[in-house]
């Protein structure tokens, strides 16, 4: 396997701005960053998920991918707008509801990575160009689909410490800030609307 191609693919791929990514840095900016790593866990566990079902469903995938492209394609727009207009609309408060919803920050990861389109798309293409060609066990499947897993929690919490850096200046433009995260899953929907 050419390694180095594979490290700097995942790494650019993961690392870039993506609704993962720009989800981290907004629930850190927030709910602070402590409260952020269940959302940073969610996105590796599923997207561990992901790459593990990629490998092991690569074939079939791949085949039955036109099909299911276009209905992924609204849910995942559809969602990103949802969480665009969830940012835009959020208010600083600290009842019981803001609570439930840091304790929700997991299953929002967990989700995010069915209908994210750029993360399904990077597992098949990671699985395919790199995994299926070189390895055939299991136990290599699997490795793989960690060692990834690991790289989305990396990314994810990366950007979640930029979030939660920068809090105190970002809580002074906080308007301003869910605005630009706003627009930024906005563009990344429209992006997938415009590249599908």
């Amino acid at each position: 396997m050419p390694f180095l191609s594979f490290l700097v693919f995942v790494m650019i791929t993961s690392f870039t701005p993506g609704p993962n990514n720009i989800m981290a840095m907004a629930f850190a900016n927030k709910h602070g960053l402590s409260s952020t790593f269940p959302f940073c866990l969610g996105v590796g566990i599923g997207f561990l998920t992901i790459t593990g079902l990629s490998s092991l469903f690569n074939i079939v995938l791949t085949n039955i991918m036109p099909t299911i492209e276009f209905p992924l394609t609204i849910l995942s727009v559809g969602y990103m707008l949802y969480l665009a207009i969830k940012i835009l609309t959020s208010k600083e408060d600290n009842n019981d509801k803001e609570e439930e919803n840091k304790r929700n920050l997991f299953l929002v990861g967990v989700f995010l990575q069915f209908v994210n389109p750029k993360g399904i798309l990077f597992g098949i293409t990671v699985v395919a160009t790199y995994i299926l060609p070189y390895y055939s066990s299991y136990v290599s499947y699997f490795l793989f689909s960690l060692f990834l897993g690991m790289v989305g929690i990396m990314s994810t919490f990366s950007w979640a410490l930029f979030g939660s850096a920068f809090q105190k200046i970002l809580q002074q433009y906080r308007q301003s800030f869910n605005v630009v995260m706003a627009l930024l899953l906005v563009y990344s929907a429209i992006s997938i609307l415009v590249h599908s």
